[in-house]
């Protein structure tokens, strides 16, 4: 069994990854607390706020615990933290009679401004231009995320001033930023198997503390979110 293998790169990537990360939480969490507002729900934001800070102590407790450092197919990373995170949210989270209510009162716009936070995007490629992820993997992930990102403000505000083409441009975007992330996500474990037979560059690095808080919560969450944009999609006027 081997490895990560570490790959050395800026330390201020690292810093500045820490000082961006926290975006999505934050946005997710001021999206829920608007949506508590509406749905007189008293214990929702504490809710998700626990939530969002215990699982990110168990993601740096397991890196650090070295539970993800052995390179196997799928990664560990996924095994225990991608895919009960994944199930949590698909298979609980979206049965509950709340998740109903927020998408139900929920605008279009204001769950596709938050894909703002995508933006982050931008650090697949400063890994990559430092050698520290696979050159091609990590400029389609990281510019496709970046311009799903760019892009939601144009369609936020196609809607908001009522253009003719405003659900078709939103339905297109969805359909961009929904591939994009299951691109990245199976171009990852492709990406893996070649690196156990041939070694060749594999995503290490996305295993590694801090970076590993992105196969952790971004496939999940950002999935989960574009399902519910799809839904209000259906609903929205022409």
């Amino acid at each position: 069994m081997n490895n990560l293998t570490q790959y050395f790169f800026p330390e201020w990537i690292s810093i500045a990854f820490l000082i961006a990360i926290p975006l999505p939480f934050v946005l997710i969490l001021f999206f829920v607390r608007e949506a508590a507002k509406k749905t007189q729900s008293t214990l929702a934001f504490p809710l998700v706020a626990a939530f969002f800070a215990l699982y990110l102590m168990y993601i740096g407790f397991a890196s650090f615990q070295g539970w993800f450092d052995v390179v196997s197919l799928p990664p560990k990373v996924l095994l225990l933290t991608t895919f009960p995170y994944a199930f949590l949210l698909f298979g609980i989270v979206l049965n509950t009679k709340f998740y109903q209510k927020i998408v139900e009162n929920a605008t279009l716009e204001s769950l596709i401004q938050l894909h703002i936070f995508r933006l982050i995007g931008v650090f697949f490629v400063l890994l990559a231009v430092h050698d520290a992820l696979p050159n091609p993997f990590a400029f389609i992930a990281g510019f496709g995320d970046v311009l799903t990102a760019i892009s939601s403000v144009f369609v936020v505000s196609a809607i908001q001033h009522k253009k003719s083409y405003a659900k078709k441009l939103a339905r297109i975007w969805n359909v961009f930023g929904t591939v994009d992330i299951l691109f990245t996500a199976i171009a990852a474990n492709v990406l893996t198997k070649i690196s156990i037979d041939t070694g060749a560059m594999g995503v290490d690095t996305l295993a590694v503390f801090p970076f590993c808080i992105i196969p952790a919560f971004a496939p999940p969450t950002i999935l989960f979110l574009h399902w519910a944009i799809f839904k209000k999609i259906k609903n929205f006027p022409t």
